[in-house]
């Protein structure tokens, strides 16, 4: 019997747990540095590597992940990434020299990156063959709207208590939660083979060479935008618009929220293609309105069509190269391309922060845009013009 149902309880409680983790995420991410200045004394670059390094350990989290995947089942690796997330997330309680609690963060986003590319691949295994990319649309809003209410949260707590210990109290029952949610998924429906392990070293055991071109497009679109995500505060603040800066984040998940589900269903009826380019247009048009702002009405418009274009283009692009994957590969498929887009999302505010004493916030988002621009003629160079305009079926 064909099921046609995309909401079935065991994508639900996946939604449910990739929602968490991105609200853990961005909660750290918005106060972690705040914490190493008061409690370490560093300065702010040293504050950024202390956030940033989560994600290179997300980074080797997912590439572990992705040769797990051809190992065993979505689940248990879902299940091993969830108990480890729980311990480090715990550890935040131990007063700890920097360096150490620069370990902490690189072994939790380790966790989170085996967590979230376990769920990633479990989701779309639960989905009916002809509604992928609705699903993975429906999937990665609870990522979007975790990252909105992740810094909401974050701030909040923070005025809330000077303690840092309730930001940790939270996080370590938000990671409980998840993990006892895993008791409510049923068994693994999937037909995807379990290979054996091998002695020998492969790069195709951790790699998916046919997904690379994709991910080093969204490589470079992470890049772009994660100075927005890393200088928002900084940046409204040297613009006077502050009070506009604590919504951006909420009217781009709203953004996302209200397109995704049309998204979604326009990728698997006409293909990639019809929604990548009006994607990235839109992002470089809002990138654009964001380095130029002086209103709070401009600030937030760009917030409306970055969500709309960055939002949207990041689960277009990895519904097409998933379903570009023969099925055995669809855990090193989805590790590869999130390792990419994590290396892209980890290494800008390093990289971009270099760049500001030179040339201002206002410089670094407006280049920006001619880095979206250069994707537009990636995409066409590498799909569109040899005549893939991503609307192909998922592979045996």
């Amino acid at each position: 019997m064909k099921v046609d149902k995309i909401w079935t309880k065991d994508f639900f409680v996946i939604w449910i747990i990739h929602f968490i983790i991105t609200v853990i995420f961005y909660l750290l991410l918005v106060t972690i540095g705040q914490y190493a200045i008061i409690h370490y004394e560093v300065s702010i670059s040293v504050a950024g590597l202390v956030s940033g390094i989560f994600v290179i350990g997300s980074l080797v989290g997912r590439l572990i992940a992705g040769r797990l995947l051809t190992l065993m089942s979505s689940k248990k690796v879902m299940i091993i990434g969830l108990v480890f997330l729980c311990v480090t997330t715990a550890l935040y309680f131990i007063q700890v020299a920097l360096f150490s609690l620069m370990i902490i963060r690189f072994w939790q986003g380790f966790a989170m990156g085996i967590t979230g590319t376990a769920a990633g691949t479990l989701v779309f295994e639960t989905l009916p063959s002809h509604r992928k990319g609705e699903g993975i649309g429906y999937f990665s809003l609870g990522g979007i709207i975790g990252t909105a209410i992740g810094p909401f949260l974050g701030i909040f707590l923070t005025q809330l208590s000077t303690d840092f210990n309730l930001i940790f109290k939270v996080n370590v029952l938000l990671a409980l939660i998840c993990l006892g949610s895993c008791l409510l998924l049923g068994k693994s429906r999937s037909n995807r083979p379990i290979v054996s392990a091998s002695k020998r070293f492969r790069l195709s055991n951790y790699v998916e060479l046919n997904v690379i071109p994709m991910a080093c497009i969204a490589l470079l679109i992470g890049f772009s935008f994660s100075g927005v995500m890393s200088f928002l505060t900084l940046y409204t603040e040297s613009i006077n618009l502050v009070v506009a800066g604590s919504y951006f984040f909420l009217v781009y998940a709203l953004a996302v929220i209200l397109t995704r589900p049309y998204i979604g269903k326009l990728f698997d009826r006409a293909g990639a293609s019809i929604v990548i380019y009006p994607s990235l247009v839109i992002f470089a048009f809002g990138m654009f309105l964001f380095s130029t702002a002086q209103s709070s009405f401009i600030f937030l418009l760009s917030a409306a069509c970055i969500g709309v274009g960055f939002g949207n283009f990041n689960s277009v692009s990895q519904a097409f190269v998933i379903m570009q994957t023969p099925h055995a590969r669809i855990g090193v498929a989805t590790s590869t391309y999130l390792i990419l887009c994590d290396l892209g999302m980890g290494a800008g505010p390093f990289l971009l922060g270099f760049l500001e004493p030179l040339i201002g916030y206002r410089g670094i988002f407006s280049n920006m845009v001619v880095v979206i621009l250069i994707c537009v003629v990636l995409y066409y160079l590498l799909y569109s013009r040899q005549g893939n305009f991503g609307k192909k079926k998922m592979r045996a």
